[in-house]
């Protein structure tokens, strides 16, 4: 008995790993049981250190989830190793069976949101591949032809990276030029050259938050809103992250209180409903937004 149990909690497992959902009414089907006894071994899933997930009435297992992450380090390819095997067998023979085989053997075992956006184009996917080798080795690079919209120029960077952010789309960097961390942009970088030196700042290869508008930096500046049903709305659906840091403040208001790393994103939110948010604090941001609307061209 304890052999079939076994044997579905296994396929239970698979079935949740899949890159789909399944309703309650599909997995006891497949697995041929009933919907009290599927609760069951979700609720043992659970247990042993699972995420569960559940999308509208799909059910799935978050790939994160403590058990696999311990799995992957002992039997599988990390995400950068695979993103190198996605690579060699895109340019590989396309005729060939074994080659279709190991491509769908990928995408069976990898979410593959990672891959398919670091690999729109050969020359991201190279480009990820040697930062990460130059990350693994602790050596400097030089990003040829980066294109940068704050500076409105085009320019080579020498830096040393070391750290991959928003799912291997940008790279944190020391910048030897301004003795900066700061963070690129994988898509704006036309090839990036792995050097022989050593990295020699180190120490300051700082760690990095990102806040809820997606902007990175190593400090953070507190920000106090207060929003109508309209902002507070707009607000969720555009960044739901934001949940956590939204309260009720009567009937139809609500507070909104947060660390930013920039007041660039949180102010074009302000800006955009500036009929429905009122800024609380902090005084910074305050000023921050008066000179946005100083600078406007009416």
């Amino acid at each position: 008995m304890r052999h079939n149990n076994l044997a579905r909690e296994l396929s239970l497992i698979l079935l949740m790993t899949e890159n789909r959902g399944y309703t309650v009414r599909q997995l006891c089907d497949r697995l041929g049981i009933s919907r009290r006894s599927l609760y069951y071994y979700i609720d043992f899933l659970r247990d042993y250190g699972f995420v569960v997930e559940k999308h509208g009435a799909c059910y799935s297992l978050d790939k994160t989830s403590p058990f696999f992450t311990k799995l992957i380090k002992k039997a599988h390819f990390t995400e950068d190793e695979a993103i190198v095997m996605r690579r060699l067998l895109d340019g590989a023979d396309s005729a060939s069976m074994h080659v279709e085989h190991l491509r769908r053997k990928l995408d069976n075992l990898y979410d593959l949101g990672i891959l398919e956006n670091v690999t729109v184009r050969e020359r991201e996917a190279q480009n990820v591949s040697t930062l990460y080798e130059a990350i693994k080795q602790k050596k400097a690079v030089i990003l040829r032809n980066y294109s940068s919209p704050h500076s409105d120029s085009v320019s080579n960077r020498v830096v040393e990276p070391y750290l991959f952010l928003d799912n291997n789309n940008e790279v944190r960097c020391y910048e030897y030029k301004s003795a900066m961390n700061k963070t690129f942009k994988i898509s704006r970088i036309e090839e990036v050259m792995m050097l022989s030196d050593d990295w020699t700042h180190e120490a300051a290869h700082h760690s990095v938050y990102t806040d809820i508008f997606m902007f990175s930096g190593e400090a953070t500046m507190p920000v106090e809103l207060r929003l109508n049903r309209l902002a507070r709305n707009l607000l969720l659906e555009e960044y739901p992250r934001a949940g956590r840091y939204v309260t009720p403040d009567g009937p139809s208001h609500w507070v909104l209180r947060l660390d930013v790393c920039s007041y660039l994103g949180v102010s074009r939110f302000v800006l955009g409903l500036f009929e429905s948010v009122e800024v609380l604090g902090d005084d910074r941001f305050r000023e921050f937004v008066r000179a946005k609307i100083a600078c406007m061209k009416l």
